[in-house]
């Protein structure tokens, strides 16, 4: 499928290391292949919805999934762009963007995860800081949230580097347990304040109406 029927396969975001851009039908498979080789260490759960907790090849099918159905599903009131990050021209991980009611709120949220291999590399700090620009210069948000588990240091030291500040707690079930989750805010002028990564965005004009914006 082009960009002429679906603008979003135009899109690209570009660091000096990376390239986000909406998968094909090809780059899902690649995902699928990186999440089957691990995300996390299989004691922890950093995740609100355990998505990791079965098989390498249900993880990886999961992936697919995941990847079409935003496509499928999006809507300019509710939408979530995953992109795959590509990092030396393989797919390394997934970064998402998402918001409900943009068009009033100008408020996204970040997730995303990397391949256990690419970890330790600032490749998910880079990552998160391509898709700010994407919300902030690109789309006009005014604030960018997100949120990690209150013993994930490593997702929270990125956000706080990225200029996040604390905005309270959130209680979840995961796996049948209570975990207290760290809400984290971030606002333009923060964003502006701790940017350090060169960002370039192509083709997003043609895709502008798609985000309610």
């Amino acid at each position: 499928m082009g960009a002429d029927v679906w603008p979003l396969y135009g899109l690209r975001v570009t660091t000096p290391r990376l390239e986000l851009r909406l998968p094909d039908l090809e780059l899902p498979a690649e995902l699928a292949e990186v999440a089957a080789g691990g995300v996390h260490d299989a004691a922890e759960m950093p995740f609100t919805v355990p998505w990791t907790d079965v098989g390498p090849a249900e993880r990886g099918r999961a992936v697919f999934q995941h990847v079409l159905g935003t496509v499928a599903g999006w809507r300019p009131e509710e939408w979530t762009l995953s992109l795959a990050v590509l990092c030396g021209g393989k797919a390394v991980g997934r970064q998402d963007l998402g918001a409900a009611g943009y068009a009033v709120t100008r408020e996204a949220e970040t997730g995303s995860w990397l391949g256990a291999a690419y970890q330790g590399r600032g490749i998910g700090t880079e990552m998160r800081a391509a898709v700010l620009y994407l919300a902030f210069e690109g789309l006009g948000a005014r604030t960018v949230t997100s949120s990690a588990m209150t013993d994930n240091p490593r997702s929270l030291g990125a956000s706080r580097r990225l200029g996040y500040r604390d905005d309270g707690l959130a209680v979840a079930s995961v796996r049948g347990t209570a975990r207290t989750l760290r809400r984290l805010r971030l606002d333009r002028a923060g964003w502006e304040a701790h940017r350090t990564v060169p960002v370039e965005v192509e083709g997003l004009e043609s895709a502008r109406a798609l985000f309610g914006v």
